[in-house]
């Protein structure tokens, strides 16, 4: 019956309690997330050459960072606050944090230079979740950037994970728009007119096209001769195109090169070599 009794006392007052702290964090966590993202959406300046795709993509990003850096602090102190109504007396527990965080003060300094450095990334918008990057040869899509660590998935399914901090050099491959370099090879014997006349007819054709008129913002189109091969001329062939979709379309111009140049009978030849015999006396 004491046990009873006490037990309904502590719910009475201490379970009480609990509830309304967890109740609280509960909805300060929802109401501040719907603030941060709501301010986000409206003070985010747009990037006048960036899509709203991209655009939203940034916005997401620093509403992700933003909610998730508030919600572990806001449920530490809420755990904080949980432990001191199960009779746990946290002042030591305080103290002891402090002493452990001069411990490993010198351990620390790799964190901090994570999160200032993500901190960076992010105010200066240099990459987005959804993005496709390098940084330092390794190459992926973005699925996931925080104040510490930015995670790549690469073509092969493997997931990078990068401290911030390891971050030299990142090359964004879909920011703002993309482009179609390509380089193909023609026969010495061609004429460089009526190639140049196919070449564009068929960045033409494909920027018309239905399926990937959206995707191109300027038709691929013959912009030099880039050198003179062993077996053939090259010729460079350039076209801006949608983020993220330079891939696609630089595989179907290929294909429809092909096949117009079979139809044209332009060559495309093999690397060749001659070899001079010399005859016996």
């Amino acid at each position: 019956m004491n046990f009873l009794a006490s037990l309904q006392l502590w719910l009475s007052t201490n379970g009480f309690r609990v509830v309304i702290i967890l109740a609280g964090a509960y909805l300060i966590d929802r109401a501040v997330k719907l603030f941060i993202s709501r301010i986000i959406r409206k003070l985010v300046k747009p990037n006048f050459y960036a899509s709203k795709q991209a655009e939203q993509k940034r916005e997401d990003t620093l509403i992700r960072v933003l909610s998730g850096t508030f919600s572990v602090a806001l449920w530490l102190m809420a755990f904080l606050l949980l432990l001191s109504e199960f009779g746990l007396n946290i002042g030591p527990l305080l103290a002891g944090a402090g002493i452990a965080g001069l411990a490993f003060g010198f351990g620390a300094q790799y964190l901090i230079r994570d999160i200032i450095t993500g901190l960076f990334i992010i105010l200066e918008n240099q990459f987005r979740v959804g993005d496709v990057i390098c940084i330092d040869g390794t190459c992926g899509a973005v699925e996931d950037v925080n104040l510490r660590i930015t995670t790549l998935r690469d073509l092969d399914g493997v997931v990078h994970h990068i401290p911030n901090g390891e971050i030299k050099k990142t090359s964004n491959l879909s920011k703002d728009f993309a482009r179609v370099n390509l380089n193909v090879g023609v026969g010495y014997g061609s004429d460089l007119d009526h190639v140049i006349q196919v070449v564009n007819r068929v960045g033409n054709t494909l920027a018309l096209d239905p399926a990937f008129r959206e995707s191109i913002k300027k038709a691929p189109q013959f912009l030099r001769v880039n050198d003179f091969g062993e077996s053939s001329i090259q010729i460079k062939i350039l076209g801006d195109v949608a983020p993220l979709k330079q891939w696609e379309v630089t595989g179907e111009l290929r294909k429809r090169l092909k096949i117009a140049f079979d139809k044209e009978g332009i060559e495309m030849p093999l690397p060749q070599r001659v070899v001079y015999m010399k005859g016996r006396e």
